[in-house]
């Protein structure tokens, strides 16, 4: 019985100070910049700044298929896979397209430091690197574990507020997912669009 509950203690304390670190680490990770425009009850509008991404497309369009599948690519490049073997910082939220076709673009923002120029050339070629510029977004956010349920759910959530509003938004809808996969409270995601 004393091992037992020696093994459940030292269980609970490495899953207190995982825990501990995913917080605390979040807090020195560079995020994409933007200004709150305007707040409602569901969503607010937010005015992105231009910014330089790291991008792999995959053949699905599922966020289970093609999430893990994304992150480890674009993930491998960042932690030194590429010409140079340089690690780069990781950045703030993941993003993927929400897309109606038979494919997705998951998305890693480049930390502002680097530019295409000074950017390592990554190893694997199915990375490349896309400017988005600047944009005025809708965003609806959610917490917990993100699934394509969850996701499809809150996109129609929004679509709903905006048509309520008689806000214009266009088709391009993302989502954004804000922790570590091994982060458990405080989970941050978000359904958003650009704006016409």
């Amino acid at each position: 019985m004393k091992i037992i509950l020696i093994v459940i203690g030292i269980i609970v304390t490495s899953f207190i100070i995982v825990q501990l670190f995913a917080f605390s680490g979040r807090k020195n990770i560079e995020s994409y910049p933007y200004q709150v425009k305007k707040k409602y009850k569901d969503f607010e509008i937010r005015n992105y700044e231009a910014n330089l991404f790291t991008s792999v497309k995959l053949s699905s369009n599922s966020y289970k298929r093609s999430s893990k599948k994304g992150f480890s690519i674009l993930a491998g490049y960042i932690f030194g896979d590429n010409d140079k073997n340089k690690k780069i910082a990781m950045t703030s939220p993941v993003a993927m397209t929400i897309e109606d076709s038979a494919s997705t673009t998951m998305m890693f923002m480049v930390p502002r430091k680097f530019n295409k120029k000074t950017l390592p050339k990554p190893n694997q070629s199915q990375i490349y690197f896309v400017e988005e510029p600047s944009k005025t977004v809708a965003a609806i956010q959610f917490s917990g574990w993100a699934n394509d349920e969850k996701i499809e759910r809150y996109q129609r959530q929004l679509k709903l507020a905006l048509d309520m509003e008689n806000i214009s938004y266009s088709k391009k809808f993302y989502f954004f997912g804000y922790n570590p996969p091994y982060e458990v409270f405080n989970r941050k995601n978000e359904v958003i669009v650009e704006l016409n």
